[in-house]
């Protein structure tokens, strides 16, 4: 019997299509968090992948997600890799994913900061625009919200709530 192994592009396929499990709307590639598919001589697959913060506590179940996407797929051997260098910052978010979090009301992050971050010992005012009127008159309600890479916001404007994917 003569059977065709799938390969490495197919397996990036597969593993580019798992949501996200705190922003279900989001895909790990679109998210950044998907770093690399690759498949060894002995036909493994090695999906690499990168939390977004050190104790992510969703990444037990990221690996388990892609491990198994994997193996539906028909793939037998699978091995999933942390890789935390370098440590992923909020610009690997494709631009799909910031539009995808703004259609769902969640403010996409801005750049990420540079070099040296200045100390500064007064608040900083920072201008997140509201992701349903795009209204910048904006206050920051919370540091966290249901997960600590998010901020809780509302628009002055439109009055709404929102959630701020925070620059990392």
């Amino acid at each position: 019997m003569v059977t065709t192994r799938p390969d490495a592009r197919h397996a990036r396929r597969i593993a580019e299509r798992v949501p996200d499990p705190e922003l279900p709307m989001l895909t790990l590639a679109d998210l950044g968090v998907l770093r690399d598919v690759e498949m060894t001589e002995d036909g493994t697959v090695v999906a690499s992948l990168t939390p977004t913060y050190s104790g992510c506590p969703a990444m037990a179940e990221m690996r388990a997600d892609v491990a198994a996407r994997l193996r539906e797929a028909g793939y037998a051997r699978v091995e999933i890799r942390t890789v935390l260098s370098p440590p992923w910052t909020s610009d690997w978010i494709t631009e799909s994913g910031r539009r995808k979090l703004a259609e769902h009301g969640i403010a996409p992050p801005g750049a990420a900061p540079r070099g040296a971050v200045p100390l500064v010992l007064s608040p900083t005012r920072r201008t997140v625009p509201c992701p349903r009127c795009g209204a910048t008159d904006t206050e920051e309600t919370s540091r966290f919200a249901a997960t600590s890479c998010k901020a809780l916001w509302r628009c002055r404007v439109c009055r709404e709530p929102f959630e701020y994917v925070k620059e990392i």
